[in-house]
Formats: structure tokens, sequence, C-alpha cells
């Protein structure tokens, strides 16, 4: 049951919230602290309700955040916890799109500053494990562009961490 709700709204809540689709992510015990984090970083983002386990199961207790929903860049998700029998990998992404460095770095900053680690091509990790591409909107138009632009900017992304707007844009340019 939701902690917004009394127990007679729990199934009108549930049943009005819960969109028909959406990406479930399985976190140890923090879901509720991962969704607070995504829905203060990123646009276009909330907190739904918070569900308490009913009773004890294998990772917790009764009273136990068990799961929460929220909604991150517009995208629909469920987090859950579920312990420690799977963790996430780089299989599953978020795609952030930004439109320029300011942007770009900001992302970044937050998910590689708050306990995060960076990888190669624009990923990297927030502090659960969960992958995240911070992508600048002039990556993704050089790619689209093909040929020689395409290559080029390819060719400069494959040497960086977080994607440096300038030179992609220099490297489209030839």
């Amino acid at each position: 049951m939701p902690d917004t709700a009394r127990p007679d709204q729990a199934k009108a809540s549930a049943k009005n919230v819960i969109p028909k689709n959406a990406i479930c992510l399985w976190y140890d015990t923090d879901a509720e602290a991962a969704a607070r984090f995504y829905t203060q970083t990123f646009p276009d983002s909330i907190m739904g309700p918070v569900y308490r386990a009913p009773s004890d199961y294998p990772s917790g207790k009764e009273g136990d955040v068990l799961m929460v929903e929220f909604t991150v860049a517009g995208i629909p998700c469920l987090g859950l916890n579920g312990g420690p029998a799977f963790k996430h990998s780089e299989a599953f992404s978020f795609q952030i799109l930004t439109e320029d460095q300011q942007e770009t770095d900001r992302y970044w900053d937050a998910i590689v500053g708050q306990g995060g680690q960076e990888s190669a091509c624009g990923w990297c990790k927030d502090r659960w494990g969960l992958s995240w591409q911070i992508t600048p909107r002039v990556l993704i138009e050089a790619m689209a562009a093909g040929g020689a632009e395409a290559k080029r900017a390819f060719a400069a992304m494959m040497t960086m961490t977080k994607i440096d707007v300038a030179a992609i844009a220099a490297a489209r340019r030839g």
C-alpha cells in the first residue's frame, strides 16, 4: 500500500498510478534513495508512491520499503528492493540526451560525483551500479549524418570518457 494512501484508497490509487508498461529496476535495499536522486537530478521526473512490505520476505521485514514508483526523464519506472541476488549491468542503461556541454557536465557530475564511476564513450554508473549514457545531441546528429562526418565523430568519441561537445563538433567539421 502506498505511504500516502489510506487502506481504502490503495486499490484505486494503484490502479490510477501504475502505468501499463514500466521499467522495473532491482535494488538491494536502496530503491527509494535511488528514485529520489533520479527525480531530483533529471527534468520531467517525479516521485510516485512508496510501497511497504505487508509481511517479512527473504530480503526484508514487514514495513520495509519494497517498491517505489517514479518517472525519470519521462520514463515510468518501478524500483524494487529485492535483495542482493541480482546486480545491474551495462546490458541496461538510461540514455540522457543533452543539448550542450553545460548540461552534459551537470548530469555527468551528478552521477559520478555522488559515488558513481566513469566509463568510456559517455557512459557512467551511478552509486547503485545502474548505467547511464550522457549523450550530447551533436553526437547523435553526427551519427545520423553518416559517411565521413559520422566516422570522424565516432573516432573522437572512442577516445573520451565524458563526451566533449566541442571536440565532437570539430570532428564533424573535419
